[in-house]
């Protein structure tokens, strides 16, 4: 995993996540030879990163119609090592890798259940003004949230 500039440390990167979300890949999902498309791990990443979010409470402020924060997502990256195919059941691992004032870089990783990885990504999230568009700060309560998950295994 040399090639993956996010990852110093292999061993270290996979154990500190802490929430993880069940996915089974469907037929809808893969090409003529039952292949993952290429796009579909963005769609995982989505899904998990919403369980994530709403795991802290977060969500729900968000899709509030009285709040003014909503995320968005400002670059997404995913780097394909293993093949997955219709029927597989993954793992998508999610963590908070670095917070910003207003922003989160997120880590992702899906993997088989024999433990294999499939697929890691990352991307950052910030958090904006629905009204404006503007970054809004990361309150005291999201930071401990965000940064509690973040050293959950260290």
């Amino acid at each position: 995993m040399n090639r993956i500039s996010y990852i110093d440390n292999i061993t270290e990167w996979i154990n500190d996540f802490s929430f993880k979300h069940e996915i089974k890949v469907r037929f809808s999902e893969t090409d003529m030879f039952r292949h993952l498309n290429n796009t579909i791990p963005f769609t995982y990443f989505e899904e998990a990163r919403i369980e994530y979010f709403q795991s802290m409470g977060f969500m729900k402020d968000w899709t509030s119609a009285d709040g003014d924060e909503m995320p968005v997502v400002a670059d997404l990256q995913c780097d394909y090592l293993k093949q997955v195919f219709f029927n597989d059941q993954l793992t998508i691992h999610v963590k908070a890798d670095h917070i910003g004032k207003s922003s989160v870089d997120i880590h992702y990783m899906g993997s088989k259940h024999d433990g294999s990885i499939c697929f890691t990504g990352r991307g950052t999230i910030v958090q904006v003004s629905k009204a404006t568009g503007k970054p809004i700060p990361w309150t005291e309560e999201m930071k401990r949230s965000l940064l509690h998950t973040e050293l959950e295994h260290t």
